[in-house]
């Protein structure tokens, strides 16, 4: 039994699905992560090693250790939570759609070698694209498409290192890679794309904010976390990745704070998130590495909560512009709640979830004397609680009041959020039993005077920053706008550049065949100015008078043929 790769359960699941209704659906896709999460329990030990040949390769579907298992159970909760949260869906499509995309990503981290990781890989862009078209918009569907485009290109390069690093070292196995090669590096971009690089990032910051409103939660949850797993698995310890994520980490505050669209704003900080992780996989101690696989752990939940939030507003209101919201607090009361405690834990308020899972890394940059870059993360805990634990909440629920009454969010959606809302509190309480759970050993305990003072002192000053700017008038202002991102490059420039190369081309073609029958039109001319022009041959005849001459010559040429 323990030979049975988890994410069987789920696909299995998605198969039933389809062929089912009503209360037996959902008893169906609530029972599945619970199945799950206790057969992982009861049957997956470490040192687990399950191989199958195929072609002549030998593709390990099941590898277990503390950091695959870690995953597997974060990404159990995850589609719980989410799956709940979708319950008053009636939708086949959506649903096994979030049960196979759940399941690609338990196959993703259980994978032992590269091919069986490039399989998921591709899993999770074929199922979680029918997320965002599930929608239905024009909008949606492109969206879709271009986020399938670099999905699928994340994993042509990763299929390409893979092949190359077969080539060269003649081991598929998906462990411990570096930059030495250009396996290396071409992996890297596969992952790079996965956990939105910068200039790579466009296709979340694109694709996520026109998912369904349920869709999105479950997209916050795998795709940027498998990479980060990825990350840690292959290239801990890489110094380039501690400044891409630093880099991650602080360019889309800037984005987020003139945003408009409340779950874009979620999806730049999601980026910025992700970026604390990257970092502590860069720096590669075993405090960095836990502070990235915490940090991961305690941002699918809070994430989550903030999109569910954000998703019930949408759902509601029928909106999710800042500037079309506020006030929302009146009717919607416990979804305001839960949106405020998932702004705390971004935020790394203390005793929240984000405290003890990013203080992780930023102690960790300290004490790898990355001084410098420490000061930048704190720019982007700054900015973090600016645009999520402020911004968020304030122009959702409270700013100016939009008149807007709509009822408070579904029963099922209210048990989603409280349950990741009470996470959040029991994790940033109790951190010890998120500790216990980390792959590697470290001493470590955030509820320092010095670290808890630091922290209290710089929410304190954001939040004096933004009510003085808002105050002064100076703060950006909700509006009706759209942001120019690295997108505008493909979306904009790429075919404006297009379309301006077939006109010159066009262009050049018509001068060329000009040039060339220039000749030809001044022999012509020549002619027709010639005496030999004068002649009856040589003028032009009437269609009947051709027709004529044309049957009288073919005539002759039968007379010819018979009598030769």
């Amino acid at each position: 039994m323990s030979e049975l790769p988890p994410f069987i359960i789920y696909f299995i699941a998605a198969l039933l699905v389809v062929a089912t209704q009503g209360i037996v659906r959902k008893i169906i896709m609530l029972a599945t992560p619970i199945v799950t999460a206790v057969y992982l329990w009861q049957n997956i030990d470490v040192g687990i090693i399950v191989t199958h040949s195929i072609l002549n390769l030998d593709l390990t579907v099941l590898r277990t250790d503390k950091l695959s298992l870690l995953f597997a159970y974060l990404f159990c909760l995850a589609s719980f939570i989410a799956t709940i949260f979708a319950l008053h869906v009636n939708d086949t499509k959506q649903h096994v759609a979030g049960l196979m995309y759940a399941g690609s990503a338990l196959g993703a981290v259980f994978a032992g070698d590269l091919i069986t990781l490039f399989i998921f890989w591709e899993l999770l862009a074929i199922s979680s694209v029918f997320l965002i078209w599930a929608r239905g918009t024009e909008r949606a569907l492109n969206a879709g498409m271009r986020y399938l485009i670099f999905q699928v290109m994340s994993g042509v390069f990763l299929l390409a290192g893979s092949l190359v690093h077969y080539h060269n070292t003649g081991s598929l196995a998906f462990e411990h890679i570096g930059l030495e090669t250009t396996a290396g590096w071409l992996i890297l971009i596969a992952f790079g794309i996965k956990a939105a690089f910068p200039f790579l990032h466009s296709w979340l910051t694109d694709g996520y904010p026109e998912a369904t409103v349920t869709g999105t939660v479950f997209l916050s949850a795998f795709t940027t976390k498998v990479a980060v797993y990825a990350l840690a698995r292959s290239f801990a310890g890489e110094e380039i990745l501690v400044y891409i994520g630093v880099t991650m980490a602080c360019f889309p505050i800037f984005f987020a704070v003139i945003e408009n669209d409340l779950r874009k704003v979620l999806a730049y900080s999601l980026i910025n998130q992700v970026g604390f992780m990257v970092t502590g996989v860069g720096i590669g101690t075993a405090l960095a590495l836990n502070g990235a696989v915490a940090h991961a752990f305690s941002d699918v939940i809070f994430k989550g909560l903030l999109f569910m939030t954000m998703g019930a507003v949408l759902y509601r209101a029928g909106n999710i512009n800042g500037s079309d919201l506020g006030g929302l607090y009146k009717s919607m009361p416990k979804t305001t709640a839960f949106c405020i405690i998932g702004a705390l834990s971004i935020s790394a308020f203390p005793l929240f979830s984000g405290f003890v899972s990013k203080s992780m890394v930023m102690s960790a940059l300290m004490v790898e004397d990355y001084g410098y870059l420490w000061l930048l993360m704190l720019f982007a805990s700054a900015g973090v609680f600016h645009h999520a634990g402020i911004k968020i909440p304030y122009f959702a629920f409270f700013a100016h009041d939009s008149g807007l009454r709509p009822k408070e969010a579904p029963t099922n959606m209210l048990i989603a959020m409280g349950i990741a809302a009470a996470l959040c509190i029991f994790i940033g309480v109790q951190p010890q039993y998120l500790y216990a759970m980390l792959p590697w050993e470290v001493d470590y305990w955030p509820y320092d005077a010095t670290h808890v003072l630091a922290q209290l002192q710089l929410l304190f000053f954001s939040a004096f920053a933004f009510v003085w700017l808002n105050q002064r008038g100076m703060y950006p202002p909700e509006l009706r706008s759209t942001n120019l991102d690295v997108e505008w490059f493909y979306r904009k420039l790429v075919p404006a550049g297009v379309r301006r190369v077939v006109i010159l081309l066009g262009n050049a073609k018509e001068a060329a065949v000009s040039t060339a029958m220039a000749p030809m039109h001044s022999i012509r001319h020549s002619f027709s100015q010639s005496s030999i022009a004068k002649y009856h041959l040589a003028e032009s005849w009437p269609t009947g008078s051709m027709v004529f001459w044309i049957s009288l010559i073919l005539a002759g040429y039968l007379l010819l043929d018979t009598f030769a």
